[in-house]
């Protein structure tokens, strides 16, 4: 069976993913791109936003892994956009005509709404389901590949406390926010799921690596 995995998810010190405020010039809040500027370095980074340079090292390694294998993606709707964009029947996301995900993306909202075909091989189709639920359909869209979570805190969350997540990559960076949407709020001894590996890069961050225990 494919797995779900997480990717390059990232948050503070205090274990915020995201800070408050969102809004459609600040998809993270108040966090800013603080909780990113790892990731820009990247060469990962600048081939995915056309850009040149880019520094090859650990960041980039874990960064990289965010691509190969995936056949979808599912999303919370703060991902998918700021508060209030269900109100808004012409929205198409934060990314433009062509998203970068160029595969099925399932976004969880409780207003579902005809799915939307991008430039480029997104589809985002919105579904009203469980987590358990929305794991089924992604799966058999994605055709025996994988499937990304790709957030944000609290999707992240609700698919880890039911046990469906077998791989994730967290990136702990040296910020404190202070508010926002926590991750790790009601997962108390995750560690017991999760074989749990950690490697600290000259950027100053830490990535955490979870791969599950087997069942």
């Amino acid at each position: 069976m494919s797995e779900l995995r997480v990717h390059n998810f990232t948050i503070s010190l205090d274990g915020f993913g995201t800070g408050v405020g969102q809004a459609p010039d600040a998809p993270f809040g108040h966090a800013g791109e603080r909780l990113h500027q790892w990731m820009f370095a990247t060469r990962f980074w600048a081939d995915m936003t056309g850009a040149e340079g880019g520094g090859t090292g650990a960041d980039h390694a874990f960064a990289a892994m965010h691509e190969p294998g995936i056949g979808a993606e599912i999303m919370g709707a703060g991902k998918f956009g700021p508060p209030g964009w269900q109100d808004d029947p012409e929205y198409r996301g934060w990314w433009g005509d062509e998203p970068p995900f160029r595969t099925p993306v399932f976004v969880l909202t409780h207003r579902p709404r005809p799915s939307i075909e991008m430039k480029g091989g997104t589809t985002f189709h919105f579904l009203s389901a469980s987590p358990a639920e929305a794991l089924e359909t992604a799966r058999e869209a994605a055709g025996g590949k994988d499937v990304r979570l790709g957030g944000g805190p609290s999707v992240v969350r609700d698919f880890l406390a039911e046990g469906l997540v077998d791989h994730m990559h967290v990136v702990q960076v040296p910020v404190l926010l202070g508010r926002g949407v926590r991750l790790w709020d009601g997962l108390e001894s995750l560690e017991d799921a999760f074989d749990i590996e950690a490697v600290s890069t000259p950027s100053g961050v830490t990535h955490l690596t979870f791969t599950a225990k087997r069942r």
